[in-house]
């Protein structure tokens, strides 16, 4: 029995010392060296004040803005220690009369507007924190913003332009809009 667990022990230490230990300092090293931006959350700072982060989508209601995705975190939108999806599949009715009522809100706000809504601008994503919207939803809310801002929609429009991402490697996701950028750009607009 001896035998058996004297390796066992020294095992059980040396993998708790590499996994719990050496490989977690390493990796946060290489990160900080490497890519500290990204392992200090990716934040945006606005007059020295830190006031949003690149990678978790912001709570924009009022009309001068664009709206990101619906969040799907609650009590508060947009939490992101309470992020995951709402779990709702898509025959599932409190699913349904959400999307309806996002639709309505979304009307409501923009009531000239014929275009399709977009569905990003009526689902959650699966962390409840996208931080960035599809072209087409925010082409969706130009008219609004431009009304709200008392601007030409054109100028609106190619601030959209300006801030769509491509693809990933040009090959990974589709192109994108994240609403934070998009809405602090509007904001230095005169």
């Amino acid at each position: 029995m001896k035998n058996l667990l004297r390796p066992a022990i020294v095992l059980f230490i040396g993998l708790t010392l590499i996994t719990g230990g050496i490989y977690p300092l390493l990796t946060t090293a290489i990160g900080k060296t490497l890519f500290s931006r990204q392992t200090e959350g990716t934040l945006i700072e606005k007059d020295g004040k830190v006031i949003g982060s690149v990678l978790i989508g912001q709570h924009f209601t009022e009309p001068k803005y664009f709206w990101g995705r619906p969040s799907a975190t609650s009590p508060y939108p947009n939490n992101a220690t309470a992020s995951s999806g709402s779990n709702q599949g898509p025959l599932n009715p409190a699913l349904v009369d959400a999307v309806k009522h996002r639709i309505s809100a979304l009307q409501q706000a923009d009531p000239g507007n014929g275009l399709p809504v977009p569905i990003d601008l009526v689902t959650a994503s699966a962390s409840g924190l996208d931080p960035e919207i599809s072209p087409a939803a925010a082409r969706y809310q130009i008219n609004r913003v431009a009304r709200a801002r008392n601007l030409p929609p054109a100028r609106i429009g190619e601030l959209v332009i300006q801030h769509t991402e491509g693809r990933q490697l040009a090959v990974l996701g589709e192109p994108r809009v994240n609403v934070l950028k998009l809405n602090l750009a509007l904001d230095t607009l005169h």
